[in-house]
C-alpha cells in the first residue's frame, strides 16, 4: 500500500472513532520536508482533539496503528495526541494524551491498557514537531494548520531540538547519521534561524562547516537519502560531536 493512501486509511479509521472530537490530523516530518525514504524513515503525524478520547477508543486508536503495521515502512510510525487547548496557546512541555512510536509497539502488544496509561504525560519534543508541521506539514482532515497549532516561541523549539542532541559525543557512535545531520540542522537553525529535516541539515552542513567533516557529512547524507554504505570513522565522528557541541552552545 502506498504511504500517502495509508496514511488516508488510517485518517479514516480515526475519524470513525473519533467523530467531532477530532479536530484535525496532520502530517510532518520527512513526508511532509519532501524527503522521506521508505527504508530509513518513519511516518509522522499528530492528532489534535477537542477532549481527550475514552480509553476505549485509546485501545482502539492503537489498535489500528498495531493492524496497519504490516503496510507501514520499517520504521513504523510516530503519532501523538494532543488536545487543543494544548496547543493554542502552546504549551512547554506539550501535555499529550497517547503516543505510539515502533519504540512501544510490542509493549503495545504485550499490555495495550497499561501501555495507553503510561504514555500519557509531557514531551519536550512535540515542541519540534509542531515548528515543523507549522512549516511545512500538511492536513490531512481538519482546520488549517495555522489556525490549530499557536507558534512555537524560538526558544522552546530551540530547548526541545537541543535535548536531541546533549548527549551528541557519547551517542554518535551508536548511531551516527541520526547524529551527525542532527547537529547540522541544529546548527543551522542557530546560525540562520532555518527549520530542516535531517537531508535539509546534512546539505546545510555541506554548505557551512570546515572542509575537514565535508567527508564526514557526505557518507551520512549519502546513507540517509540511498543507503549508500556508511564506512564510519569513530574518532572522526568523536571530533565532529565535539565540534558541533561547542558551536551550538556559543
Amino acid at each position: 500500500m502506498r504511504v500517502n493512501a495509508l496514511l488516508q486509511q488510517i485518517k479514516t479509521e480515526y475519524l470513525a472513532i473519533l467523530g467531532d472530537t477530532m479536530v484535525g490530523f496532520y502530517v510532518h516530518g520527512s513526508l511532509a520536508f519532501g524527503c522521506f525514504s521508505w527504508e530509513r524513515g518513519d511516518l509522522d503525524f499528530l492528532v489534535v482533539v477537542s477532549k481527550e478520547p475514552t480509553w476505549e477508543q485509546k485501545h482502539a486508536l492503537i489498535e489500528i496503528l498495531l493492524r496497519a503495521d504490516e503496510n507501514a515502512p520499517p520504521k513504523g510510525f510516530e503519532m501523538s495526541i494532543v488536545t487543543e487547548d494544548a496547543v493554542s496557546p502552546f504549551v512547554y512541555p506539550t501535555p499529550y494524551v497517547l503516543h505510539y512510536s515502533n519504540a512501544w509497539r510490542d509493549a503495545y502488544r504485550c499490555d495495550l491498557d497499561g501501555t495507553c496509561r503510561h504514555l500519557r504525560g509531557y514531551d519536550p519534543d512535540l515542541a519540534a514537531h509542531i515548528t515543523v508541521t507549522r512549516a511545512v506539514g500538511f492536513v490531512l482532515y481538519g482546520k488549517p494548520i495555522e489556525e490549530v497549532f499557536a507558534p512555537v516561541p524560538a526558544e522552546q523549539y530551540l530547548d526541545s531540538i537541543r535535548l536531541d542532541i546533549e548527549n551528541a559525543v557519547d551517542d554518535i557512535a551508536e548511531n551516527p547519521v541520526y547524529v551527525i545531520l542532527n547537529l547540522c540542522r541544529v546548527l543551522g537553525y542557530l546560525r540562520e534561524g532555518l527549520i530542516l529535516s535531517k537531508e535539509g541539515g546534512g546539505m546545510w552542513g555541506l554548505a557551512n562547516l570546515p572542509a575537514e567533516f565535508t567527508s564526514l557529512v557526505s557518507a551520512a547524507l549519502s546513507y540517509y537519502r540511498d543507503g549508500v554504505v556508511f564506512d564510519f570513522d569513530c574518532e572522526m565522528g568523536k571530533r565532529f560531536a565535539e565540534f558541533m557541541t561547542v558551536e551550538i552552545q556559543k
